[in-house]
């Protein structure tokens, strides 16, 4: 594609711009107006510079992506309700053999998690999770910080549902679930290992020092604290470095602990309520004060049926969520697929829906639509082709050489401008390049795209929201707060990123 008129192109420039110093420093003093709002501002200028037509930026909006997204996260709302994630924080500590397994531990846990639940809700659930075992055994928080963050983002790229740029190239690309799957698993499972020995090696001498040894202030936290906090995940990948955590709130919806407490209400009136006599008559019968009255038998009964209902309701949110799987698995159409599953638990919940269904982030929604928009702009200026004409001899899929030219590539960028923003720009033309070489060639482009874009994101800690979000997260954290620095994510993420990139390439299928 050749070049737009002048106009055209300096004035998508500048919206284009825009939009990516508002994407990358949503707090810039200048306008300190978010990623969100940035997103439409770049659309919306788009649109008014005549760079495309009106219908041309509606027609931009993908909605079996936005379809994709809506039904996960409606999906990952109910699995938080149902404590899925609570198990999960219980794993971690559960029967732990020293600051080792805990690594190798956070790291499998984090990344299987983020496969099928998404990086950003993994990190979201489980920081505090981190932090509070990190304390627990007086250890330094910010390698377990990093085991986290990273695995989750590695985790992640093994499946079209685990980040957002996956979102896109599933439905661009047009390749299974099962085929997308097969092709990352090898490299994901490869990837993680590897990430959490780099991550022995470097802080080998920190993992075998207490805390408590280092500034006497370890503290033990027992394991019912560490299992027992709870987040929601309402707010995923538009989260700023600042300020992006104070929208994330606890669950309201805490059902196994308020029936815990019920129960445990009931047994004390039951047993202790009265003191009852245990005196008999003459004739051998027990004193009528010592008869528990029908109302409480009533409520003692109703509070167990409630709680076989609340277990029984987990259940088919288990059941529903695997269904949802099998179903991706067989290739069924992934947009539909994720909305029906997240209605069925609607249905199956048989409540108001709308304390559920207000956790959904529509601002990452909208955040996409903007982007969306902002993309297709700039692809319309011709800058993006007339690039990729140039770099595209040097970047074969079926060369090593240009493997590597196009890896580097897609890490550089993906820092840059964002790996989702990446995948919109190079995905076509990569999938095309490769396209003229053979169709297995093409499915390959695509895998090594979703792999590159997603690992890369561990280079900084800018580099992705899950990033971010651990971050923020381990900041704010009540009682536990620690401030991982861009400097320790940086002198960890860039050996990682490099050795996991390079050694993932060669499995991916």
């Amino acid at each position: 594609m050749a070049l737009a008129a002048t106009y055209k192109v300096v004035l998508g420039s500048i919206a284009f711009a825009i939009f990516w110093v508002l994407a990358v420093f949503p707090a810039v003093p200048l306008l300190p107006i978010g990623r969100t709002a940035g997103s439409l501002l770049g659309a919306m200028l788009m649109v008014l510079f005549r760079v495309i037509t009106p219908d041309e930026a509606y027609a931009a909006i993908d909605l079996p992506i936005l379809g994709l997204l809506f039904g996960t996260m409606v999906v990952s709302v109910y699995l938080e309700r149902a404590d899925m994630f609570k198990y999960l924080g219980k794993l971690l500590s559960w029967k732990s053999k020293g600051a080792k397994d805990l690594i190798c531990r956070i790291c499998l846990v984090s990344a299987i998690s983020s496969a099928f639940f998404t990086n950003d809700t993994s990190c979201v659930i489980l920081t505090e999770f981190v932090l509070k075992i990190a304390r627990q055994h007086n250890l330094p928080p910010h390698p377990f910080l990093l085991a986290l963050a990273s695995s989750a983002n590695i985790g992640s790229s093994a499946t079209p549902i685990g980040n957002p740029q996956n979102l896109v190239i599933a439905v661009q690309s047009k390749v299974s679930f099962g085929d997308f799957l097969v092709g990352v698993l090898p490299a994901m499972l490869v990837g993680v290992s590897v990430n959490a020995l780099i991550l022995i090696i470097m802080y080998w001498r920190l993992l075998s020092v207490h805390k408590d040894e280092e500034d006497g202030t370890g503290e033990i936290v027992g394991e019912d604290d560490v299992s027992s906090h709870r987040f929601s995940p309402a707010t995923m990948s538009h989260i700023s470095a600042s300020n992006s955590m104070d929208h994330v709130q606890s669950s309201p919806n805490n059902i196994n602990g308020s029936l815990a407490t019920h129960l445990d209400s009931i047994r004390n009136r039951i047993n202790s309520g009265d003191q009852l006599e245990s005196q008999r008559s003459p004739c051998g019968s027990i004193d009528s004060n010592d008869i528990s009255t029908p109302a409480q038998f009533s409520e003692e009964k109703e509070s167990k049926t409630e709680h076989w209902k609340n277990k029984m309701w987990k259940l088919c949110v288990y059941l529903v969520t695997i269904g949802m799987l099998v179903a991706l698995l067989m290739g069924l159409n992934m947009s539909w697929t994720a909305i029906t599953a997240s209605l069925a638990l609607v249905v199956l919940d048989f409540k108001d829906a709308r304390p559920c269904l207000e956790k959904v982030s529509y601002s990452l929604l909208i955040f996409f639509c903007g982007m969306f928009i902002t993309v297709e702009g700039f692809n319309k200026t011709g800058i993006p082709s007339t690039l990729w004409n140039f770099m595209e001899p040097y970047a074969k899929v079926d060369r090593v050489s240009g493997i590597a030219v196009l890896a580097v590539v897609i890490i550089l960028l993906s820092n840059v401008a964002s790996n989702v923003p990446t995948v919109l720009l190079l995905g076509g033309r990569v999938a095309a390049s490769a396209a003229a070489i053979s169709a297995s060639e093409e499915k390959k482009a695509w895998l090594i795209l979703a792999w590159v874009s997603t690992v890369a994101g561990n280079l900084s800690l800018l580099g992705s929201a899950a990033n971010l979000i651990v971050c923020e997260q381990a900041r704010r954290a009540p009682h536990l707060g620690y401030t991982l620095s861009f400097w320790n994510h940086l002198k960890f993420g860039v050996p990682s990123t490099l050795i996991v990139t390079a050694i993932g390439l060669t499995l991916i299928r």
